[in-house]
């Protein structure tokens, strides 16, 4: 496949034509492309025969697609033909691909939210200190939708447009055309994978892809996404076309149920994590996915506000109704965001000083900002969550994996407060270890064993490992096993379809020294292999040679299962350290705890 971006003309109906940009790489480092299986950029041109009337272009994407982008706008629009572009992600990648647009157009009129038109005001004559951009054209008149609206299509249909703000995407836009039940979704719904085809095989070639991304995106605003679905769900919908991925033609009301599904340990939970943040050049809201997604795999609700368009009250309500605040901002000109800076006066105003709070950003040259939300929330004698976590530029992906042990840490802390403030009021018993079908559970037995996996070279290399006790062979031909592994494990997230990682099976005798490696607590972003003196396996996967006994296998399924995954593995190599030894057993009490 290379990695030349390219852009596919799809035709869809008469007078429709998806214009798929293909990128077969991972070349960003956000949390939700941590997959690497490539992605693909869906907008949407509705033009008909006759070049005098507007053209409409639903979702066009950024900036690193605009060389093949525009040059298929060019096959099928004439320079001079009236364009309305509808933009429903406003970010500074977005607005220099528009920036090139208008200048290739000149006749184009963009349809935004309101939100959508103040970051483009905010952000049109924006340049990163040190661009060598030309400077940017002159902006284009705006059709502002403040609620639900339609467009005049060229061949006389029309094109309902809905608002679905978020904190992630202020300026959400999806599209709907009534005549054939096709949404345009933009960021709802989406996967990063690389596709040439229109509609995906069926669900489960792209389940696992759309699960993750919900749970990097979707899952830190599990109530404000679960509104949007709600609505969404009145729509005579018969296609979904995402703005991310393939299109969703037959199992479309399954993924709707799926997202009502997933978002429902977040909203059952009991404790909840307030994330306060602004974003000048996406950089802090990528730190801020990263956390809230370490966060919402605990099962913790995380509230997100993007201050910048959240409305005070609801500030308030997040700030009185939290059990933790975390706020990230930018340095902008040696300052905060005001948004951020009031946001800060409600914090310390109003803010709980029992409760913990983190501070968290990026900057360019300098962190102003930073020191101002650690001195004053320090000064103002709340304890601090966690060391501020200061980006400088874009995060990379070890970064973005440190943020998002940051947000594991911290939620573990406080489900384990909440368990010791249970325990106290119950009498310091818990009902379910004396129950008889959960003792019968733990004289269940199963090999200790320290799952090890590495993935990327390099300073962009990650690695994880953690004691694993629920494993058991799963098949003959071909070989393979299953790992049980719980949601927060640091190391579940180098464990999808595709990854390698390797099973060291311990010795009776000598299980000490690793347990006491692996079970120990690490700081986000440790290094778990620090110190000792590794073998690898043909896959390069880490090997302890005090083990029993080693196995490498490449995760083929994923099963969800509650509370923990089950990864399925087939194996490919594997080997003996101790001919002579046993394997060690975990014996448990209880089939509560581990």
């Amino acid at each position: 496949m290379g990695d030349q971006r390219s852009v596919l003309q799809l035709p869809i109906d008469g007078g429709l034509i998806c214009l798929r940009g293909l990128s077969p790489r991972r070349t960003r480092f956000e949390v939700e492309y941590a997959l690497e299986r490539g992605s693909c950029h869906n907008s949407f041109l509705f033009n008909s025969s006759d070049p005098a009337k507007p053209a409409v272009l639903v979702h066009p994407p950024g900036a690193t697609f605009t060389e093949p982008f525009l040059a298929s706008l060019k096959e099928l629009l004439t320079a001079e033909q009236p364009l309305q572009v509808l933009q429903g992600n406003v970010n500074p990648d977005r607005v220099a691909l528009l920036h090139a647009l208008v200048r290739q157009n000149p006749q184009v009129q963009l349809v935004v939210s309101n939100a959508g038109a103040k970051l483009l005001d905010e952000l049109w004559s924006r340049q990163k200190p040190g661009s060598d951009a030309p400077p940017p054209p002159p902006q284009p008149p705006l059709t502002v939708i403040k609620q639900d609206s339609s467009l005049p299509l060229p061949d006389g249909r029309e094109l309902e447009v809905l608002a679905v703000p978020t904190p992630r995407w202020p300026g959400g836009l999806v599209a709907f055309l009534p005549d054939n039940g096709l949404l345009m979704s933009g960021r709802f719904f989406a996967a990063h994978l690389y596709s040439d085809s229109y509609a995906e095989t069926n669900r489960s070639s792209t389940e696992e892809d759309r699960r993750y991304y919900y749970d990097c995106l979707m899952a830190p605003m599990a109530s404000q996404v679960e509104a949007v679905v709600s609505r969404l769900e009145e729509l005579p919908i018969r296609s979904i076309a995402p703005g991310y991925g393939p299109a969703i033609d037959d199992s479309w009301r399954s993924l709707l149920a799926d997202y009502g599904r997933w978002g429902e340990a977040q909203q059952r939970s009991k404790l909840e994590v307030a994330l306060l943040y602004a974003s000048a050049y996406g950089n802090t809201a990528s730190i801020a996915d990263a956390i809230g997604q370490g966060i919402a795999r605990t099962g913790v609700r995380v509230n997100s506000l993007n201050c910048e368009f959240s409305e005070p009250e609801a500030l308030l309500k997040a700030i009185q109704g939290c059990d933790a605040l975390l706020i990230g901002s930018p340095t902008l000109g040696g300052h905060a965001p005001t948004p951020i800076v009031s946001a800060l006066g409600t914090v310390l105003a109003e803010g709980d000083r029992s409760k913990p709070v983190g501070v968290f950003g990026s900057f360019g040259w300098s962190g102003e900002a930073l020191d101002l939300l650690e001195t004053k929330l320090t000064d103002g004698g709340f304890s601090q969550a966690f060391e501020p976590i200061r980006v400088k530029f874009s995060p990379d992906a070890p970064t973005l994996k440190r943020c998002e042990e940051t947000g594991m840490g911290l939620a573990r802390k406080l489900q384990q407060q909440q368990k010791r403030q249970q325990k106290r009021a119950g009498g310091g018993m818990s009902e379910s270890r004396s129950d008889p079908g959960v003792l019968a559970l733990g004289r269940v037995v199963g090999s200790l064993c320290v799952l090890t996996a590495s993935k990327g070279e390099g300073e962009q290399a990650l690695g994880g490992a953690m004691v694993a006790s629920w494993v058991s062979q799963a098949s003959f031909t071909p070989p393979g096993i299953t790992v049980a592994v719980a949601r927060d494990r640091a190391v579940e997230a180098l464990l999808h379809v595709g990854d390698r990682f390797a099973l060291n099976v311990l010795a009776e005798g000598r299980e000490t020294g690793p347990m006491k490696q692996f079970l120990q607590p690490f700081n986000p972003g440790d290094d778990r292999f620090a110190g000792l003196e590794l073998e690898r396996s043909p896959g390069g996967q880490p090997l302890l040679p005090e083990a029993l006994a080693w196995l490498e296998g490449t995760v083929k399924q994923r099963m969800d299962v509650g509370d923990h995954w089950v990864v399925y593995a087939e194996v490919s190599a594997g080997g003996l350290f101790d001919e002579e030894g046993v394997t060690a057993l975990h014996h448990r009490r209880s089939g509560s705890n581990y």
